[in-house]
């Protein structure tokens, strides 16, 4: 019986935080260039994704403290990573991860030094997504959606072409479309491709087949970094359309 009304109060609260992100983005909404695909994604989707984020972030809590327990006994303090990163229409905000690398030397962030500071332990936080957990928070605020684009680094916004850019027509996501087709063994421009895809074609059933899709890769462990690389090489510019 305890464990039944548990599982209420986690629904209660979670369709409250849900009901609010819906009346807070229909009174923040902006003119945008994009136009919504269907009543779901005009409607429902923002309200589910507060409310989904919500109640995994209850659930999960114990495991988000176990992780961040052994982040600081691993790797020390700050137990969480922070960055800003360009969300919908550009919007820059900060996004958060468990910590999964040393620090840079200097305090200079360099891609081509990734493998020196990412840890085995880092390794095995990314292998199983854990370390992207805290994203749950950048969704209950609104910065992020459950499935979109993933956020990538502010310096890339120039190095965009003009098809590649309107992966910011959305939030981004949690796991998306490209995280499903490859995650970090493709392309940039392959990923940019299937983000501009999601973009144009946002459905419930979509979301929920990547949401399925991203669970088994996860535990297949497929696409963690791309060849030759710790992570994903830094992405440099496609020609400009």
């Amino acid at each position: 019986m305890i464990i039944v009304w548990i599982i209420l109060w986690i629904i209660a609260i979670a369709f409250a935080v849900g009901v609010i992100a819906v009346l807070a983005d229909a009174i923040g909404k902006k003119d945008s260039k994009h136009k919504p695909y269907g009543p779901y994604e005009r409607f429902v989707k923002r309200g589910l994704d507060a409310f989904l984020a919500t109640g995994a972030l209850i659930v999960l809590s114990p495991v988000l403290l176990i992780t961040a327990i052994m982040v600081r006994v691993k790797l020390g303090s700050p137990v969480l990573f922070t960055q800003e990163r360009p969300g919908r229409d550009g919007k820059i905000f900060k996004l958060y991860k468990f910590r999964t690398m040393l620090p840079p030397k200097d305090g200079i962030i360099d891609p081509a030094q990734d493998a020196a500071r990412l840890t085995p332990f880092g390794k095995k936080l990314r292998s199983t997504s854990l370390d992207e957990l805290p994203e749950l928070i950048n969704m209950i605020k609104g910065d992020m959606a459950v499935v979109g684009p993933r956020p990538l680094l502010v310096q890339y916004l120039t190095r965009y072409n003009s098809h590649q850019a309107r992966r910011h027509e959305v939030r981004p996501g949690f796991t998306g479309l490209a995280q499903v087709h490859g995650r970090n063994a493709i392309s940039w421009e392959e990923k940019f491709d299937w983000d501009v895809k999601y973009v144009d074609h946002i459905t419930f059933k979509g979301d929920v087949r990547i949401i399925m899709d991203t669970v088994k890769t996860v535990f297949k462990r497929e696409g963690i970094s791309a060849a030759g690389e710790a992570t994903m090489g830094e992405f440099m510019g496609t020609e400009k359309n």
